[in-house]
C-alpha cells in the first residue's frame, strides 16, 4: 500500500467514490460531524457525496433539526445529525472547554457569569423562540452584562457545549439560536466509554485508511483517549504500516469496486482535507511541473484521489461565474471529467455555472 492507495481508499471511506445513503442527516451520521464554519460550502461536502440532492433539500434538512450546526470539535462550527448532540457533546465539550479557558480568562467570564447568561438565554428563547446572536446579545446588555465580539462568541459557544442552545431556523441571510431540549427529543445516554468507542468507530470507518495522530487532530481528544478508544474497537479494524506510519481501515474498503475516475470539486475545509493531521497522501502532485504554490484549505478539485488544482466561485444574481487553476494540463479525460463535476455542482445549486 503506497500513499497514492490510501488517498484512493479514503474516497470509498468518505462516500465520495459512490454512496447508498438516502437523506444528508445519513451522511453526517456516518462521518460523524462536518466542518462547517462556512456554511454555505459545507452544505455542499453533503450535496457532492449525495448527488441526487440540492442545496435546498439539504437546507430544508438543518431547517427541520435533523441536521445541527453548532460548536461541537475542536472547536470551530460542526455539522452533527439530531440524534447524535447529546452523546458527543459529553464527550467532546471538556476537550474544547480546556481549549477555550484561555479566552474565557482573557474576557474575564467567570461560572457565575456563565449560569447567569444561560438563564437569561433560558427565557429568552423559551417556547420555541428563534434569536439571533445580536438578539441575544441585547438580553444580555438588559441585564448589565456587556459582551460583544469574542466575549459574546465565548458566552454563546459555551452554551452550546452544555447542550443548551444549537442553530434555530435562519431568518434570511442570518443564523439564529433555539434551545437544544426544544429542537431535539431527549435520547438515552451512553456512557463514556461507549461514547468513546462509538466515536472512535465513525471515525476509522468513515476516513480510514487514518492514524491515531490523525484521529486525535480530528476529534481534539487527546492521543490517550483515541488510543483506548481504538483499543476498545480495533477488532472491526486492521492495519498497515506506511512510510513509518500505522493506518487504520474497514478491511471492507479493500473490496470496493475500482474507483470511478472522476473530477471532484472539495469545497474549504471539506472533510477529504480536515479529517487528518497529515495531508501528504492526496499531495502526491505538489512537486509536479508547472505547480503553483496553493493551500489545502482553498476549495480544491480533487482527481481520483489527488488535489489537481484550486478553484472559488462568485455567486451572481442569476448564476455562478466559477475561476480554476490546475497544477498541470488536464489530459482529454480529465477535462471531459472535469465537465461533468461542473454540470453536477450546477445540478445542486440549481444556478446557472459559467466557467
Amino acid at each position: 500500500m503506497t500513499l497514492a492507495d490510501i488517498a484512493k481508499l479514503r474516497l470509498i471511506s468518505q462516500q465520495i467514490d459512490s454512496s447508498d445513503f438516502e437523506s444528508a442527516a445519513d451522511m453526517v451520521k456516518w462521518l460523524g460531524a462536518i466542518q462547517a464554519q462556512e456554511y454555505a460550502q459545507s452544505k455542499w461536502s453533503i450535496g457532492l457525496r449525495l448527488q441526487h440532492l440540492t442545496d435546498s433539500i439539504i437546507e430544508k434538512e438543518i431547517s427541520d433539526a435533523h441536521i445541527l450546526r453548532t460548536h461541537l470539535l475542536r472547536p470551530t462550527w460542526h455539522f452533527i445529525a439530531a440524534e447524535d448532540i447529546r452523546w458527543m457533546l459529553k464527550l467532546t465539550a471538556p476537550r474544547v472547554n480546556a481549549v477555550n479557558a484561555y479566552m474565557y480568562r482573557k474576557t474575564e467570564i467567570d461560572a457565575k457569569t456563565f449560569n447567569r447568561c444561560h438563564d437569561i438565554i433560558t427565557k429568552a428563547l423559551q417556547g420555541n423562540k428563534h434569536l439571533t446572536r445580536e438578539q441575544l446579545n441585547s438580553e444580555f446588555a438588559k441585564k448589565n452584562i456587556m459582551a460583544d465580539g469574542v466575549k459574546l462568541a465565548c458566552l454563546l459557544m459555551h452554551a452550546e457545549l452544555e447542550g443548551l442552545i444549537c442553530n434555530g431556523i435562519t431568518q434570511g441571510k442570518q443564523f439564529t439560536y433555539a434551545l437544544l431540549e426544544e429542537r431535539v427529543p431527549a435520547q438515552k445516554e451512553k456512557t463514556y466509554d461507549e461514547s468513546l468507542a462509538e466515536l472512535t468507530q465513525r471515525y476509522f470507518k468513515s476516513r480510514g485508511p487514518a492514524t491515531l495522530k490523525d484521529y486525535s487532530t480530528w476529534s481534539g481528544l487527546t492521543l490517550a483517549e483515541c488510543k483506548k478508544g481504538l483499543e476498545i474497537v480495533k477488532s472491526h479494524f486492521t492495519s498497515k504500516t506506511v512510510e513509518n506510519e500505522t493506518y487504520y481501515f474497514d478491511p471492507a474498503i479493500l473490496d470496493a469496486k475500482k474507483i470511478n475516475s472522476r473530477v471532484e470539486l472539495l469545497p474549504i475545509y471539506d472533510e477529504f482535507i480536515m479529517g487528518y493531521k497529515d495531508r501528504d497522501a492526496i499531495l502526491q502532485h505538489k512537486n509536479t511541473l508547472n505547480s503553483k504554490p496553493f493551500s489545502v484549505f482553498d476549495p480544491t478539485i480533487l482527481y481520483e484521489g489527488q488535489i489537481m488544482g484550486t478553484w472559488k466561485r462568485v455567486i451572481k444574481q442569476k448564476h455562478i461565474e466559477l475561476k480554476y487553476e490546475f497544477i498541470k494540463p488536464l489530459t482529454k479525460i480529465q477535462k471531459t471529467e472535469f465537465d461533468n463535476a461542473i454540470n453536477r455542482f450546477e445540478h445542486y445549486s440549481g444556478l446557472y455555472i459559467n466557467y
